[in-house]
């Protein structure tokens, strides 16, 4: 038996959050959820990768990266396999809405890259106001599941 007061609600709550949130960030920039990963460790994070290439970096991929104390980044994989380079911060929120999201990656795009060094904010807040905004965008994937084999 598990009792009701452990922290498996909150990270299964946490985790349907940010994948609901991932999965409606993903469509704005227009790509598929099969481009999204959730990482529950410390921090919370995730990542998307992108269709788009830059100028500066035409043979270089793409993504978007977010976590629990900087929101969301431009990044560029490395030929190397090691950790991605961060480009720039969107800033402002730990969770935008995807149409803002959209609007930051567009940006980039269509300037070549971004102008100057990324500065990261630490955006952390409240733990419980992150899962609050987060479970905005939950989609409980066992109901769906369920329902739509029920009709």
């Amino acid at each position: 038996m598990i009792p009701l007061l452990t922290g498996i609600d909150r990270d299964h709550g946490l985790r349907c959050g940010l994948t609901g949130y991932l999965a409606a960030v993903s469509a704005a920039v227009g790509v598929g959820e099969e481009s999204c990963t959730v990482d529950l460790g410390t921090p919370v994070s995730g990542y998307v990768a992108l269709d788009v290439r830059l100028r500066s970096h035409p043979g270089r991929d793409m993504a978007l990266l977010w976590d629990e104390r900087h929101g969301w980044a431009f990044a560029m994989e490395t030929h190397s396999g090691e950790d991605l380079l961060v480009l720039a911060y969107l800033g402002g929120e730990l969770v935008p809405a995807p149409s803002r999201v959209r609007r930051f990656v567009a940006g980039i795009h269509a300037t070549g890259g971004p102008v100057s060094a990324p500065v990261p904010v630490d955006l952390r807040g409240d733990p419980g106001e992150l899962a609050a905004r987060l479970l905005r965008y939950r989609r409980d994937e066992w109901s769906e599941s369920f329902l739509s084999r029920t009709g």
